[in-house]
C-alpha cells in the first residue's frame, strides 16, 4: 500500500533525512536551501527551506535519497 505524501516543512524534511543518515553540508553565505549528503550515497539532496515543500519536490527528494514514501513517513 502506498502512503499519501504528508505536508512537510523544509525543517521537518531535513530532520527525517538526518535520521536516514544524511548530514547537512555547511554552506557559505545565505541561501534558501539546505544541502545534505550521505557517505557512500551518490549525489546530494537540496531541500528548500519552505514552510511547505511541494509534493512533487518532496517525492523527488525521497526518491533521490533512495527511500520509499513509507520509510520517509516513518522517519518523520
Amino acid at each position: 500500500m502506498s502512503h499519501v505524501l504528508p505536508i512537510v516543512s523544509g525543517k521537518d524534511a531535513v530532520r527525517a533525512f538526518e535520521k536516514a543518515g544524511f548530514a547537512v553540508i555547511p554552506r557559505r553565505g545565505k541561501g534558501s536551501h539546505t544541502v545534505m549528503a550521505k557517505d557512500g550515497h551518490p549525489g546530494i539532496l537540496t531541500i528548500p527551506d519552505d514552510r511547505e515543500i511541494r509534493r512533487g519536490t518532496l517525492r523527488a527528494l525521497i526518491r533521490s535519497a533512495g527511500l520509499t514514501v513509507e520509510k520517509f513517513v516513518e522517519l518523520l
